[in-house]
């Protein structure tokens, strides 16, 4: 059981144009898009768009499973505001980090605080939900609007994705691990041991091979009497003198061939053992 991550606090942010309040990065733009998907009515929206770009949420503190704030309407009240997200269990975040750990460019990408859409992909083969999906962000607010999200937590979901544009570490913690764990756990990773099939133990070839009763004897060489060469008669050659040059050439071949499969039995050529293995 991994320890619980540590919530991280984050100033408020300044004012900024309206057009800057979705997010900037494809992940944070997949933040809010999942964000306006779960919303019952637009007005909310458009409101707490406004309510970011004018800088009314305050000081923002994500934690695993939620991210709250205080956001303020004109006349000064303030909210207090959270979002929720689901943390993985121990069981998809095993399966997570090996998905970081297997490749070194998801790793790196991450130390750059960038979010690779393969590392995601990655995930989601691993049944790994990494960011949210459209129905999976819940909100709660102390404020007397209905709707969800109502206008505080809109600001405060758009302002999230932010955070997520500068750092999808932030991601992580929301997920239920920080930083320090994901790269801790990371770089302790080794690829885990792929079994044989059923019950099967590999053994060695080459000792198999060595065991007295590993194998079969290697049966006696048969050496069938190959019939005389007959050549025809030629002008000037003595066609005996042929077969017998004929007959002495078969008879070193054979030898030179078992001599060269002996050799090879008790010598395999280098690489010829790893084919064997």
């Amino acid at each position: 059981m991994t320890a619980a991550a540590s919530a991280r606090a984050f100033p408020a942010f300044a004012p900024r144009t309206a057009q800057r309040v979705t997010g900037r990065t494809w992940w944070g733009r997949a933040w809010t898009e999942a964000l306006e998907h779960a919303a019952l009515d637009g007005r909310p929206l458009r409101k707490g768009r406004a309510y970011a770009a004018a800088g009314r949420v305050g000081p923002i503190t994500i934690a695993p499973g939620r991210i709250t704030a205080r956001v303020s309407d004109a006349d000064g009240t303030s909210y207090r505001t959270e979002v929720r997200i689901e943390p993985l269990d121990d069981a998809r975040w095993e399966r997570l980090l090996d998905q970081v750990a297997a490749e070194a460019g998801h790793l790196a990408a991450l130390l750059e605080r960038e979010l690779p859409r393969e590392l995601v992909a990655a995930a989601a083969d691993a049944d790994v939900s990494l960011l949210p999906g459209m129905d999976e962000l819940d909100h709660e607010c102390d404020c007397p609007d209905w709707e969800l999200p109502c206008l505080h937590g809109a600001a405060l979901g758009y302002q999230t994705a932010w955070l997520l544009d500068a750092d999808p570490f932030v991601l992580l913690l929301m997920r239920g691990r920080d930083e320090p764990a994901v790269l801790e756990r990371s770089r302790a990773w080794r690829p885990r041991p792929t079994a044989p099939p059923g019950d099967a133990v590999g053994v060695d070839a080459r000792a198999a091979y060595r065991a007295v009763d590993a194998l079969p004897a290697d049966p006696p060489p048969v050496h069938e009497p190959a019939a005389p060469l007959r050549v025809a008669p030629a002008p000037g050659i003595p066609a005996g003198e042929l077969e017998r040059l004929a007959a002495a050439a078969a008879l070193r071949a054979r030898e030179l061939l078992a001599e060269r499969d002996e050799t090879t039995i008790h010598n395999p050529p280098a690489g010829e053992e790893e084919i064997i293995r």
